[in-house]
């Protein structure tokens, strides 16, 4: 089940506005010319920001994701018509032959449970031609992350077109072992509403990521650093064994 932050399409109109930084995206347009990938799936494309600059580059791309208001937002888009949309999950893929398939921000470590994880490895290894490469990303959980989420380093007030001021925070609310939930609020000036977000994340150290590529046939390619975030996320670059 998709956040709120993503389903509930009052949030999701929001989601380009409060996070417009996206030059995390630049190493994967990077990864997508090395590889000389012409056919990608973009799995959890939210918003389809991703996606959409795929398309503009003539590369032929299928937008995936399990949270139909956040696909709404993409469909509504310039460009648009340019992606294949397809509302569903990992596990729901079809056979396509692509030559890649991409994970981008917090997609993969918001597939908590282990059998999920496991449905989403044999998802891309069956939507991938031979060899074709699997990219993602994932916080180091030896950097502890979660520590700094909190109102104090997070809050913002942002002027949304149309809506009017937002006031936007979070806070953790749990950390068991490799799960860390957290809670983002909203707040419309405008109207007094005030709107939540739970989300839940796992963090995967190296150790098991690649254990679990190796079981569901993924040979890792090389591990990078994410230059938006040096020292703090782990980029795997896969492909599919024959």
């Amino acid at each position: 089940m998709a956040d709120e932050l993503f389903q509930d399409p009052r949030l999701a109109a929001l989601y380009d506005v409060l996070d417009p930084d996206r030059s995390d995206l630049d190493a994967y347009l990077r990864i997508v010319a090395e590889s000389g990938a012409r056919r990608v799936i973009d799995l959890g494309c939210g918003t389809g920001v991703f996606a959409l600059l795929l398309a503009r580059r003539g590369i032929d791309v299928v937008g995936v994701d399990p949270a139909l208001a956040s696909l709404d937002v993409a469909r509504a888009k310039p460009g648009a018509e340019g992606v294949r949309w397809i509302h569903g999950d990992g596990a729901d893929l079809p056979p396509l032959g692509v030559d890649l398939v991409t994970m981008t921000a917090n997609a993969a470590q918001q597939i908590t449970g282990a059998e999920e994880w496991r449905a989403t490895l044999r998802g891309v290894r069956a939507a991938l031609r031979p060899g074709g490469r699997f990219v993602f990303e994932t916080r180091d959980p030896a950097r502890r992350a979660w520590e700094t989420w909190n109102r104090a380093d997070s809050y913002g007030v942002t002027d949304v077109p149309g809506v009017g001021e937002v006031e936007s925070w979070v806070d953790v609310t749990a950390v068991e072992g490799p799960l860390v939930t957290f809670r983002w609020s909203y707040v419309f000036a405008a109207s007094g509403q005030v709107l939540t977000s739970r989300s839940t994340l796992r963090f995967r150290d190296r150790t098991e990521v690649e254990a679990g590529l190796a079981a569901e046939g993924f040979l890792v390619d090389e591990v990078r650093d994410a230059p938006d975030r040096p020292g703090r996320e782990l980029v795997f670059l896969t492909h599919r064994a024959p």
